[in-house]
C-alpha cells in the first residue's frame, strides 16, 4: 500500500481507445476542457435500413455527406481551442486520429460519474453538440497527465480552478488489502465530515468509560456501608471495554489503565 498517493483533483482510470491514441500527447499545461455527450464516429446502417436510388452515382454523395458532418464536428471542437476532449459516448478512431494530428487529447467512453466530476473541478459544463460552444462553458485545469500505474493508466487533472474534492488512488498488492484500506479510508471521511457538521465529538477507545470509571472512584470516598462496593464493582466494570482493547491491540492493559486512571 506504500505506493497509494493522493491526486489534488480528479483522476479516472484510462477508457477504451482507438487507432492513433498514442500518438495523442499525454501532458498539457493549463489546457482548455471540453465536455461532451457526443457521438463521435461513423455509424453502420442498421440492417433494416433500406436507401432507394435512382442513380448509383448518389451512393457516393450519400457517403460523402456523413463523412462531412463528422468532420464538420471535429472542425468545430478545434476551433474552441481545447487541448483536452472528454465524451461520455464514443469517439472512433477517425476523430482519435483528426485529434492526434492536431495534438489533442480525447477520451470517449468516460463514465458519467468521472464527467462530473471533471465538470465540478474545472469549471466545464457537459454540452450535447460540437457546435457554438462558448468560452464560458469551456473548463481548465492548471496540470493534465496520463500516467502509467502499474499494468493500467489513469488521466489526472491536478490545479483545477474549481476543485473542492481530491481522490485517493489505492495501490496494493492484493485486492482485499485494497478493500481494507478503502474501508478504513471512507470510515475517518465520514467521521471528519460528521465532526465538521456538528461541531462535536464523542471519543472512542473506551474514553468516555474511563471518565465514567474515574468519576465513580471519586464519588465512592463519599459513600458509606455496603453501598461503597456496589459503586466501586460497577466503576471497575465500566475498565473492561479499554482493557480488552488494549489486549487485543497487543499492549499491556495493566499499564494501560493505569495510565489512563
Amino acid at each position: 500500500m506504500t505506493d497509494s498517493f493522493l491526486v489534488d483533483g480528479v483522476a479516472f482510470r484510462k477508457t477504451f481507445s482507438y487507432a492513433g491514441f498514442e500518438q495523442q500527447p499525454k501532458s498539457f499545461v493549463e489546457p482548455k476542457i471540453v465536455l461532451l455527450n457526443v457521438e463521435l464516429e461513423l455509424k453502420a446502417e442498421k440492417d433494416s435500413a433500406e436507401v432507394r436510388l435512382e442513380n448509383p452515382d448518389d451512393f457516393q454523395k450519400i457517403v460523402d455527406a456523413e463523412w462531412q458532418i463528422i468532420y464538420d464536428k471535429l472542425e468545430a471542437l478545434h476551433a474552441t481551442g481545447a487541448k483536452i476532449i472528454l465524451s461520455r459516448l464514443p469517439i472512433g478512431d477517425l476523430a482519435t486520429q483528426f485529434f492526434a494530428d492536431r495534438d489533442i487529447f480525447c477520451a470517449g467512453r468516460v463514465p458519467t460519474d468521472d464527467l462530473f466530476r471533471v465538470a465540478k473541478a474545472s469549471g466545464a459544463q457537459v454540452q450535447t453538440t460540437c457546435f457554438g460552444i462558448a468560452e464560458s462553458v469551456i473548463g481548465k485545469c492548471g496540470k493534465f497527465e496520463e500516467r502509467q500505474l502499474g499494468s493500467e493508466r489513469y488521466n489526472i487533472f491536478t490545479e483545477c480552478p474549481a476543485a473542492k474534492t481530491v481522490t485517493f488512488v489505492l495501490r496494493g498488492g492484493a485486492s482485499q488489502y485494497i478493500e481494507e484500506a478503502a474501508r478504513s479510508l471512507n470510515d475517518a471521511i465520514m467521521i471528519v465530515m460528521r465532526a465538521v457538521k456538528t461541531h462535536a465529538i464523542v471519543a472512542g477507545g473506551g474514553a468516555i468509560e474511563m471518565e465514567l470509571s474515574r468519576h465513580l472512584r471519586e464519588h465512592v470516598k463519599t459513600i458509606k456501608g455496603k453501598t461503597q462496593l456496589v459503586v466501586n464493582g460497577y466503576a471497575k466494570a465500566l475498565e473492561t471495554i479499554p482493557r480488552t482493547l488494549a489486549d487485543n491491540s497487543g499492549m499491556d492493559s495493566t499499564d494501560v489503565l493505569n495510565k489512563l486512571r
